[in-house]
């Protein structure tokens, strides 16, 4: 069976609503604020005391919102943030909540 193409939101597509329900919780601006101290990270890199379906759900809100990329790496999913389009069409954003430009960006 072939893998389905994971969904990345265009840039024109990435909604302001889409991105604030993604920052809503502290895991998934967590999950942002390590990738940008750290750079890019495998989604088993991380561990937070939840149950490994509610990761995949905050991996894919991120992902969806147009946050984060994911790429497939064999069996691995290696995770970036995508700050340059959200850059673009929300200025001052990521900045104003916290989450400034730092490492493992995904060269949008």
């Amino acid at each position: 069976m072939k893998d389905r193409e994971l969904f990345h939101p265009e840039a024109g597509d990435i909604s302001l609503d889409a991105i604030l329900g993604a920052l809503s919780d502290p895991i998934r601006r967590d999950v942002l604020r390590r990738i940008a101290d750290e750079g890019a990270l495998y989604c088993g890199d991380l561990s937070y005391d939840v149950v490994k379906s509610t990761m995949s759900h905050h991996f894919r809100v991120l992902r969806e919102s147009g946050l984060m990329h994911t790429e497939r790496e064999g069996k691995h999913r290696r995770i970036t943030r995508r700050d340059n389009v959200i850059e673009q069409r929300f200025p001052g954003l990521l900045a104003a909540v916290g989450l400034p430009a730092g490492n493992g960006q995904w060269p949008d």
